[in-house]
């Protein structure tokens, strides 16, 4: 699997810098102050191409955010550069499998912080039927519910296209 954003760490607009304990107690803490609403668990990823003297410099942004249905919620993101040539499909599947593996990494931690049935986890992919991703929608989509997440595509899936992008 692609290697995350776990190297990174995490930044938060509020809090700053953070680990990833540090992001999970952060989730925690949300949660728990209300713990009687429901929350949505959103993870996904965009990326941006930015030349650069002849070579592609590529940004991946992965957001994170918990949502309290109804309101509001907070978000963090983790921001990687890599520098080399990508078709958009690869950058599709750099960012799905980007959020992927956070999930697996960050999941497992959040259900020891918090109860289950507080919330419902989606992974949001940046594609959609309009567009030139709108071929590899069946695609990306099977490789997050084969993974045994939900996935969220445009426009309900504005953790990448609107969150992660406002930082890439």
């Amino acid at each position: 699997m692609v290697q995350s954003h776990l190297m990174n760490g995490f930044f938060s607009p509020s809090k700053g810098e953070l680990t990833l304990s540090e992001l999970v107690l952060e989730i925690g803490k949300f949660i728990m102050e209300k713990g009687d609403n429901l929350y949505r668990l959103i993870i996904g990823t965009d990326s941006q191409i930015r030349g650069n003297n002849g070579s592609s410099e590529i940004f991946f942004v992965t957001a994170v955010v918990i949502h309290r249905i109804g309101l509001g919620g907070r978000y963090f993101w983790s921001k990687e550069k890599r520098v080399q040539k990508m078709f958009l499909r690869d950058r599709i599947y750099t960012e799905t499998l980007l959020s992927l593996s956070l999930a697996e990494n960050l999941i497992p931690l959040i259900r020891k912080a918090v109860p289950d049935g507080l919330y419902d986890l989606e992974i949001h992919i940046d594609v959609g039927p309009n567009g030139a991703t709108r071929d590899m929608i069946k695609e990306v989509v099977g490789m997050v519910s084969g993974n045994g997440y939900v996935a969220k595509t445009k426009p309900e899936s504005y953790g990448a296209y609107v969150v992660a992008d406002r930082h890439t």
